[in-house]
């Protein structure tokens, strides 16, 4: 108990914004918009990630860089109960997970695919080795640990997948809640299909895409939740070996592939 009131009484100033953000967040609810592309659904998970970070060190700065970690932290811990929630409602409904057939299994091999956009836009960019580790995954905790094992944690392998951590960790609710919207207007798939793609591997991630679809096709806002959580957990599962023996060889094979014809040269080789 007395280390839990040091904690309370060091960071309560991350508490009270939760609950602050959370409420506005709840006040403002769910916005359509309608754009040229599709409608853009945004769930209030995306205004409470803009909010949180328009209170960060780089912006209004009420919060330090030490406090923003903390609280980066204390995702997973609210994230927890959800997630017990989505193992109860897919233990509950195994009939339908079953039905669905070997395509939640299967899925992952999809992934795979980001690979062959991402590699080429990367070196465009300007990255070298950093692409490696930026594209072979989403990137998440599991992946960032994976890379690091292998490469080492000076590695420019382990710092393109460190910078792509963050960037989803930052933007990757408001991206992602944005791309399902937008691909759900386009009447193309159906809601469960797109309810197992939002399980890309990020509890938070496939609860912002999920809860997005949900909004809107309320009739199977249910099973979208039930496919969505099971996907995520067979990622989290599948995907640290799919990552080691099929992702990262082949973002290493395209690297030696690409790198010479698209790459960008540097200052140095340039002289």
């Amino acid at each position: 108990m007395e280390k839990l009131k040091i904690v309370i009484k060091k960071y309560w100033k991350i508490y009270l914004a939760a609950l602050v953000i959370s409420a506005v967040c709840d006040l403002i609810g769910t916005v359509k918009l309608n754009v040229g592309i599709g409608t853009l659904t945004l769930f209030p998970m995306v205004f409470a990630v803009i909010f949180g970070g328009l209170l960060g060190p780089d912006i209004f700065k009420v919060f330090k860089t030490e406090e923003c970690k903390i609280g980066g932290s204390l995702v997973l811990v609210v994230l927890a109960p959800f997630m017990a929630k989505m193992g109860i409602s897919s233990g509950a409904n195994l009939a339908k997970l079953v039905s669905v057939g070997p395509a939640l299994l299967l899925q992952e091999f999809g992934n795979l695919g980001t690979i062959l956009l991402s590699m080429p836009l990367a070196l465009l960019l300007g990255l070298k080795k950093e692409s490696i580790g930026a594209c072979y995954s989403i990137n998440r905790d599991s992946n960032l640990g994976l890379t690091t094992d292998i490469f080492g944690p000076d590695a420019p392998e382990t710092k393109g997948t460190f910078a792509v951590y963050i960037v989803g960790s930052v933007i990757g609710t408001v991206f992602i809640s944005i791309l399902a919207s937008v691909v759900a207007s386009w009447n193309i798939f159906d809601p469960i299909a797109l309810g197992m793609a939002s399980g890309v591997g990020s509890g938070s991630m496939m609860t912002a895409a999920a809860g997005t679809l949900g909004e809107i096709y309320p009739q199977q806002a249910e099973n979208i939740m039930i496919m969505g959580g099971a996907s995520d957990m067979l990622t989290g599962i599948t995907g640290i070996y799919m990552g080691t023996f099929v992702g990262l060889p082949l973002a290493k094979k395209l690297y030696a592939i690409l790198e010479p014809k698209i790459g960008r040269k540097n200052n140095q080789e340039v002289k």
